[in-house]
């Protein structure tokens, strides 16, 4: 799934104009978002020829949340430039250990100092005072 350049002049209009210093042009651009979509491969195994990942993602991020990518999309199709199907739900499989808080489970609350105080009633231990061996004088 690539777009030729005369492909590319028929949707030109709906990308957002380039401005300052760039290293890819919107066509290179299409063409790696396209070549993910179709191989199902990472951003970080996009091929060099695409330029660099971190770059095409970006911009697809900015486009997709300014719904230039729909646009373009619905172009596609509506022309018949290319065949445009989503198919597939992708689920990240990351795994995490969650905090026992956040589970749901029931909280353990600690009684406050004076309401424990209180409940007991004597103190738990018991003060001797300390002799020393020397003083001890016994029989």
């Amino acid at each position: 799934m690539q777009l030729t350049p005369d492909q590319f002049k028929q949707i030109a209009d709906l990308l957002p104009r380039q401005r300052g210093n760039v290293c890819l042009d919107n066509l290179q651009v299409i063409n790696a978002i396209l070549y993910v979509a179709a191989n199902g491969c990472k951003w970080r195994a996009l091929p060099e020829r695409y330029g660099n990942w971190h770059t095409v993602y970006m911009r697809m991020m900015r486009w997709s949340k300014a719904g230039v990518l729909d646009r373009v999309f619905e172009r596609l199709q509506r022309q018949r430039l290319m065949r445009v199907r989503i198919e597939a739900v992708c689920l990240d499989s990351s795994i995490m250990k969650v905090h026992p808080d956040g589970t749901g489970a029931p909280k353990k609350t600690v009684p406050k100092r004076l309401d424990a105080a209180a409940a007991v009633g004597a103190p738990n231990f018991i003060w001797l005072p300390r002799m020393s061996a020397t003083s001890y004088s016994g029989a």
